[in-house]
């Protein structure tokens, strides 16, 4: 029985061995950020890649969840920075926490630019997203695969909002890009930047009046129970989710694990998306009622209410066309015009 155990403790650690062996300078654990945590769709894509990973290099490659920005301190707008020194290994990040270092990716944030999931599809699965998955590589950031936070929507706790009149004054939480500035300020609002961290305090304190963000951070956060009681659905911009890794991190796998991990990458992905939409992409009437349900009051824009809106935001959209690349802007709206 003693010879049977030692042999078999032998073998285990000849197989560990040789495992190490097979993979040189893979480390123990590696860090992957995520901005919200696992209550959310984007949170849950985190732990849904790290299994996926597990599962398909067996064991080769183990994955740590840091949400909330942790490792930036919360503040998201400095993630891709981390990215790229190797302070963060492996992310799924939104394009508009990244756009202050990748300018092209300001464009998912053009005021009204895609009118529908089907645009944000033509452009993220399409030649534009190839275009800036190849922009992120030459910033030593690896991209796999595209995910999904949603439309974001605008709430608050004043008044509804049917037209860019409404806007006058309101204090409204955005997220720390120069663009979110001044399309606010061009629709009246007095936009605050700050990280989504302080958000809901800030919002249940009364410091901001609203904030815009997808419905499904505005039904998992609980928007309403912080005064969020006027909602507009207005679809403005969207936030597409990139899953990528640090370019060292990736030339020290394998390239059968690199495979793996691209795979997996895009199963999480496609199962973000599908988790993100349902229910929500065509304005379900299920969810609507949950949350109306809980006081708010939900406008829908007519197409000519969202049109004094896209009027009101159109010098923003030309200037930052400019910022972004025109040629890229207008390879994206023809992509759009095709879908």
């Amino acid at each position: 029985m003693l010879r049977r155990s030692f042999v078999l403790a032998t073998a285990a650690l000849l197989t560990a061995g040789l495992a190490q062996a097979q993979a040189p300078g893979y480390r123990a654990e590696y860090r992957l950020s995520t901005t919200l945590g696992t209550a959310f769709p984007w949170g849950q894509a985190g732990e849904r890649w790290i299994e996926l990973v597990k599962e398909k290099t067996q064991g080769r490659i183990n994955i740590k969840l840091y949400s909330g920005n942790s490792l930036v301190g919360g503040d998201q707008t400095r993630e891709f920075t981390a990215i790229r020194q190797g302070v963060i290994d492996l992310s799924i990040g939104s394009t508009i926490n990244w756009s202050p270092q990748v300018k092209e990716l300001n464009l998912f944030s053009l005021p009204f630019l895609m009118p529908d999931y089907k645009a944000m599809d033509a452009l993220t699965h399409g030649e534009v997203g190839k275009a800036l998955f190849e922009v992120l590589e030459k910033r030593d950031v690896i991209p796999l695969a595209w995910g999904e936070n949603g439309f974001r929507e605008l709430s608050n706790s004043k008044r509804p909002v049917a037209s860019p009149a409404d806007l006058k004054g309101l204090k409204l939480r955005v997220v720390g890009s120069p663009l979110y500035n001044e399309t606010f300020t061009a629709l009246g609002a007095n936009p605050t930047q700050m990280s989504w961290a302080d958000a809901q305090p800030a919002l249940a304190s009364g410091a901001v009046d609203g904030q815009e963000n997808p419905l499904s951070v505005f039904v998992a956060a609980k928007l309403p129970t912080v005064g969020q009681k006027h909602l507009t659905l207005w679809h403005y911009v969207a936030d597409p989710l990139i899953f990528v890794v640090n370019k060292n991190v990736w030339n020290s796998w394998t390239p059968a694990d690199r495979e793996a991990v691209r795979q997996a990458a895009i199963q999480a992905g496609r199962e973000n998306v599908d988790k993100a939409r349902k229910g929500i992409a065509g304005n379900d009437t299920a969810v609507l009622r949950q949350i109306e349900a809980s006081g708010v009051t939900v406008t829908q824009l007519s197409p000519e209410q969202r049109s004094a809106f896209v009027q009101a935001t159109r010098p923003v959209y030309d200037k930052w066309s400019r910022t972004i690349g025109a040629d890229l802007v207008k390879q994206a709206e023809a992509a759009i015009a095709r879908r």
